[in-house]
């Protein structure tokens, strides 16, 4: 196997991580009481994961030929994306640093998924600075919105586990609730501009990124589906003040029609029906 050993030590990082994450959510501790001198050892694991995950992508996806944006290559960056972005987001707000271990096992499946299934799909872009452009604002929008949608999650966890009165250390550590919720927005509408500037990007650039003119397509449909949930959503934050179990809901429903936009679209015709 192509760089094996770069592939063995990056799996068993992300693999001591999650089983360190799985150790304490079995162990939780009431909500008076600080789980002190946790997360030593992620604070050491997690940036040699991350520098060995982002060789590993590089790797797959930076080719002789071009570039290689096949959808284990592609969802192997993403998720090496999405984790560096929320490693950097808990240096300025340090409660978030407990949750980094359940982004273990999600960075592990797509190391094993880049391995063990790859599937080819070369563009050549040919060094076109508005393509590189338009790829790394998509790249940032994707992984700020699977970010946002994590974040919904943890958020929804932490409301099951405060009305029970009793939480595991990776959660007792957060910031209250309402504190979550404003980052909550605050991503959501760094990554819905970000996704506006690539809906338009790919819209009336489409003949000179990807040399044909733009056409109407499942995928095309559920990226701008995805663009109208969200900002829905913003503005329903804006003028109707959404909050709470509402913004995570349409939260999830956004990420599921920008799934089905790129990585469904990616999966089917690459690992289903074989096409490149």
């Amino acid at each position: 196997m192509r760089d094996s050993a770069l592939y063995f030590s990056t799996a068993a990082c992300w693999l001591a991580l999650a089983a360190l994450a799985w150790r304490s959510a079995r162990n939780p501790v009431p909500v008076g009481n600080a789980p002190g001198g946790a997360f030593r050892a992620e604070a050491v694991l997690l940036p040699v994961a991350l520098v060995l995950h982002g060789m590993l992508a590089y790797n797959g996806v930076v080719t002789g030929e071009g570039l290689d944006l096949g959808v284990s290559n592609s969802i192997s960056l993403i998720v090496w994306l999405t984790v560096a972005i929320y490693w950097l987001a808990s240096l300025a707000v340090p409660g978030l640093a407990s949750i980094q271990g359940l982004w273990a096992p999600i960075a592990l499946g797509a190391v094993l998924l880049q391995a063990f299934l790859p599937a080819h799909y070369i563009v050549h872009y040919g060094g076109d600075p508005l393509f590189k452009l338009h790829f790394a604002i998509a790249m940032l929008a994707y992984s700020l919105f699977i970010v946002a949608t994590m974040h919904a999650v943890v958020m929804l966890a932490e409301q099951k586990w405060l009305h029970r009165g009793v939480l595991p250390p990776f959660l007792r550590a957060l910031p209250p609730l309402l504190e979550m919720e404003a980052l909550l927005f605050r991503i959501l509408f760094a990554a819905f501009v970000l996704l506006t500037l690539t809906v338009v990007s790919g819209v009336f650039f489409s003949e000179q990124l990807f040399r044909r003119p733009f056409q109407v397509t499942h995928k095309t449909v559920f990226g701008i589906l995805s663009w109208v949930i969200f900002g829905g959503l913003l503005a329903g934050r804006y003028f109707y003040g959404w909050r709470g179990k509402r913004a995570v809901y349409w939260t999830l429903g956004g990420f599921m029609a920008l799934l089905l936009s790129y990585i469904g679209a990616k999966f089917v015709l690459e690992i289903i029906l074989h096409r490149s």
